[in-house]
């Protein structure tokens, strides 16, 4: 497939000269058209240089999803720097770790987040090589050795545009565009390395597959600094020549009523997001009929879901996905011309260019269709490896470069994949191996149900037992949501207990936090 360029900066360049005054970012704060966006990243990469970042320099942004966000990582790719993105739920000792680890120079901060003021929270973390603190708005507590937006952009006023044309140029494809820490849920969160050539080439691909358009408007409520809402999101939405309409945080009310105001035609997000919507008491008195474009994934879509979408939220077009930070995001998608039960039921199949196999984890041979197998990924989506960790790399890419993502999953006749599980979320009871999301999926099909979530807890003699935590949106009882299992799944497979709560506990993206829920239900065994 040809690219229409191999870099950020070109790519930036090329939207600008195609979309002009077409609008790029719609926020509460202001409006930025193409050409508006392309001076404004312009002026962050001038400001940048004139403060002395250089090529390859790792720069963080610690934020929700602003337009300065957009600006300034644009800014900085522009110039060759690796964004380093920070999640702004992190306490300051997770970002500290982060930003030590990867030797960040520079920070773009919103100064009050979630677990307080950025000053307070990076007060005792010894950072030797951050030497450039921006915050990018005036609120909260401000760094008293941190700049404004405005001054830090004043710095580079009189910077030489011919020297920043020059360090536009130097910029390669195979240069690394950006470090994404995983979450951390298993081990110490690592730098997935990825270039500008893969991001491009990968959301390319992407754009094209789900059928992104420039007319689409575009709403941007996964979070930045996951590749959901960055690669997925915004520099979809520029490759696409779409309008982004930034969302801070997750609110119901909020989104339904930017749906309406703002006409959003695009809306991506986890099923969770999905689900909490659907079951909003004053949904129906939204106008949502703007919406066109939905794209999921996890490790498991629910088919009723998926129904729903079209047939309660009014979608067009409804595409599931897979990917994971290890493949760039992406490694799968359902075509847009693909029967409404492929969409509901499979995660689509491989991207051009890109190969996947199901394979037994323990003997690293790959299974027949239509069995369970660990996913292997190999193609140009592939990262380039965890930062500084040579050895976590080559254990999850083999010699011959396929990538070990840790999912489980069935392929059939046709290429087309179905997540079946995470590898770490299966459990075995009674020496049967049980995937929580094909007893979600059966939980999730009663009409009472808004939100289910299944893990696996440690109990004899059977080893292993399943825990069902269901959000409810009508009476329903433990005994039948039991009952119901026992009729739909094999009796290894029934949950062993049903805890009724309020909510689901999310990550920033919109993804079921399992550990604490094991942790939850691990601690109310004990009690019993």
């Amino acid at each position: 497939m040809k690219l229409p360029a191999d870099t950020i900066p070109a790519i930036l360049t090329n939207a600008a000269h195609q979309y002009g005054d077409a609008l790029a970012i719609d926020d509460v704060t202001g409006t930025w058209s193409y050409s508006q966006l392309h001076s404004a990243a312009a002026g962050v990469s001038k400001a940048l240089l004139a403060n002395g970042i250089q090529h390859g320099d790792r720069i963080a942004i610690w934020s929700p999803n602003l337009p300065q966000w957009i600006i300034a990582c644009l800014g900085l790719q522009s110039i060759g720097a690796v964004l380093v993105p920070l999640s702004p739920r992190f306490q300051g000792g997770e970002a500290g770790d982060i930003l030590r680890r990867s030797g960040v120079k520079a920070l773009f901060y919103y100064p009050q987040l979630e677990q307080g003021g950025v000053a307070d929270l990076l007060a005792e973390q010894d950072l030797p090589n951050l030497t450039l603190r921006i915050a990018i708005q005036s609120e909260g507590s401000v760094d008293s050795a941190a700049v404004t937006w405005d001054q830090f952009l004043s710095a580079g006023a009189d910077y030489c545009d011919q020297e920043l044309k020059r360090a536009q140029q130097a910029v390669n494809g195979d240069d690394n565009a950006d470090i994404l820490f995983t979450s951390g849920t298993t081990g110490t969160p690592k730098g997935v390395v990825c270039s500008h050539q893969q991001n491009i080439r990968v959301f390319t691909e992407w754009v094209n597959t789900v059928g992104l358009r420039s007319d689409d408007i575009y709403l941007g409520i996964n979070p930045f600094f996951h590749s959901f809402g960055y690669k997925a999101g915004w520099l979809a939405s520029i490759l696409a020549g779409s309008t982004m309409v930034p969302m801070r945080s997750f609110d119901k009310d909020e989104l339904l009523s930017v749906i309406q105001q703002k006409r959003i035609s695009m809306w991506p997000g986890a099923p969770s997001i999905y689900e909490m919507i659907l079951a909003h008491p004053a949904r129906k008195s939204y106008d949502l009929s703007s919406l066109r474009l939905g794209v999921t994934g996890a490790a498991s879509v629910p088919v009723t879901l998926v129904e729903a979408m079209r047939g309660e939220l009014g979608f067009e077009v409804v595409v599931t996905a897979y990917g994971l930070t290890e493949s760039c995001g992406v490694v799968s998608i359902c075509r847009q011309d693909d029967p409404p039960e492929v969409v509901a039921t499979t995660s689509g199949k491989a991207i051009a260019g890109v190969e996947v196999k199901c394979v037994d984890p323990a003997t690293a041979q790959e299974v027949a269709r239509g069995l369970e197998g660990e996913i292997w990924v190999r193609g140009y989506n592939v990262m380039k490896g965890y930062f500084e960790m040579p050895e976590a790399s080559q254990q999850a890419i083999t010699a011959d470069a396929w990538l070990r993502t840790g999912d489980i999953g069935v392929m059939d006749n046709n290429d087309y994949l179905r997540i079946t599980d995470r590898l770490k979320d299966m459990y075995i009871m009674n020496g049967e191996n049980v995937y929580p999301a094909e007893v979600e999926q059966t939980i999730f099909a009663l009409e009472q149900v808004a939100q289910v979530a299944v893990v696996g807890v440690a109990k004899l003699p059977q080893g292993e037992v399943g825990v069902a935590f269901v959000v409810p949106n009508a009476e329903i009882s433990e005994q039948s949501i039991i009952d119901y299992c026992q009729q739909n799944l094999a009796s290894y497979k029934v949950p062993f207990k049903v805890f009724f709560v309020e909510v689901l506990p999310l990550n920033a993206a919109g993804k079921v936090l399992k550990n604490q829920l094991r942790e939850q239900a691990a601690i109310t065994s004990r009690e019993k």
